[in-house]
């Protein structure tokens, strides 16, 4: 009997050990995965040509690097979709997200939502920007003034120009508000052409190489020094509800204290002339504040809306 107890003893003794040892190795497993960058990679997608937004986004690289105390490299991603695969393979630490490629991001790979842009309100029909600063932005699908198109339902037949499917200004909303109201994109004889920047699409629309364009309110802007009369030949047709504004998101396994660290770095940052300056001739951004996931729920909405567009 005696023996036996001791036999009793010393297992569970072993058990103990063992599963101290496997809680060591958990919660050491746990701590491996939490990331802390040693060189911060920031991705912005282009609302414009491309290589005029990197020129205008590098300088953050020494904003931040005296933010943060670590090297930065700022670079321009293809599309929406390629800056969510390369936060998703853990090639890109940052990205400035539109809304539905964020709720893409956090689906896909976890990505997590911290900062949300502030914008100054735009007034048709020439978007005007006004003083009032909004959380949201909006969509504009433009037509040519001279183009006989003067309601949504002339859209029928027509050849569209778009951005690419995770676009909340230029595929998401309008081609979802469009399909409530009996006009569905990928079907009524309308051809969609996919353009690289909203300045593209603008520009689609005014040399007449497209009927009209999805893009966000105040695009027209993008192109008034080259085209100084857009204001008269491109026209606002329909405006769509508001959108959560655009996201600064970090990877998924980004450490918790360098989520609030870069959080408190892009504020900072917003509030000086230089980074003001920046962030403004980029996206059009006043600022940033705290944001949640739970604010892009009305995306999610859309999104689900949008599915049957094919069907």
């Amino acid at each position: 009997m005696r023996i036996f107890k001791r036999l009793v003893t010393a297992v569970g003794a072993l058990s103990l050990v063992l599963v101290l040892g496997a809680c060591g190795k958990s919660a050491s497993a746990a701590k491996d995965k939490s990331y802390s960058p040693k060189e911060l990679t920031v991705q912005f997608v282009p609302s414009s040509n491309a290589s005029t937004i990197e020129a205008k986004a590098k300088p953050l690289e020494g904003l931040l690097k005296k933010q943060l105390g670590i090297p930065v490299k700022v670079s321009v991603s293809t599309d929406y979709n390629t800056i969510v695969e390369a936060m998703g393979s853990k090639k890109v630490d940052v990205g400035f997200l539109p809304p539905d490629a964020y709720v893409l991001a956090h689906k896909q790979n976890g990505a997590k939502v911290i900062l949300q842009a502030e914008r100054y309100a735009y007034k048709e029909p020439n978007d005007q920007i006004t003083k009032q600063v909004v959380d949201n932005y909006k969509s504009t699908i433009l037509v040519r003034k001279d183009s006989g198109i003067k309601s949504i339902s002339d859209l029928k037949g027509k050849k569209i120009a778009v951005q690419d499917t995770t676009s909340s200004a230029g595929w998401i909303y309008p081609a979802v508000e469009l399909y409530r109201k009996g006009i569905n994109v990928n079907k009524d004889g309308i051809k969609t052409v996919q353009v690289k920047g909203h300045d593209q699409g603008v520009l689609a629309v005014y040399n007449g190489d497209v009927d009209a364009a999805f893009v966000f309110q105040g695009a027209r802007l993008l192109v008034q020094k080259d085209a100084k009369d857009v204001m008269e030949k491109v026209v606002p047709l329909y405006t769509t509800k508001g959108i959560p504004n655009d996201t600064i998101t970090v990877r998924g396994d980004m450490n918790k204290a360098w989520q609030e660290k870069i959080a408190k770095a892009f504020k900072a940052i917003a509030k000086t002339k230089k980074g003001h300056e920046i962030i403004s001739s980029v996206y059009s951004h006043e600022g940033y504040v705290d944001s949640k996931d739970s604010n892009f729920d009305a995306i999610r909405a859309y999104d689900k809306t949008a599915e049957k567009l094919n069907k």
